[in-house]
């Protein structure tokens, strides 16, 4: 099916890829929960390059003639679950500033309202 010359040459570019990926997250410009989408891609693509009949299999199993546009749709399918989980994280983050966006004006506000209370002489108190 794949040729052994290209067989070997991916493998070593998946290996290539993880060996990146533990670079990132040793130097932490990734991290652990964010990378496991990624790791789970390298050990997707490692199967189905070392196990290539699998790929052919799941191909006619979802009803596709030809294995190469079979393989097209799956990393369709792939990408499209890697970005929608990379936007679910984008979101996320979003709320999270926009909620700290919010405790620190409120905290600023209760720090000029105390040095206003200061400077006016009035004695501070807690509540």
């Amino acid at each position: 099916m794949i040729p052994h010359t290209l067989r070997v040459t991916l493998l070593l570019a998946v290996i290539c890829y993880f060996i990146i990926i533990f670079y990132y997250l040793k130097r932490r410009m990734l991290e652990l929960k964010y990378t496991l989408i990624w790791l789970v891609a390298g050990v997707v693509m490692g199967i189905m390059i070392y196990f290539p009949e699998l790929t052919v299999r799941f191909v006619h199993l979802i009803g596709m003639q030809d294995n190469m546009n079979g393989l097209y749709i799956m990393c369709l399918a792939f990408i499209m679950m890697i970005l929608m989980t990379l936007t679910s994280i984008a979101s996320r983050q979003q709320m999270k500033i926009r909620v700290l966006i919010q405790e620190i004006s409120m905290l600023e506000k209760r720090i000029r309202e105390l040095e206003v209370d200061t400077k006016e002489g009035k004695e501070f108190r807690k509540d």
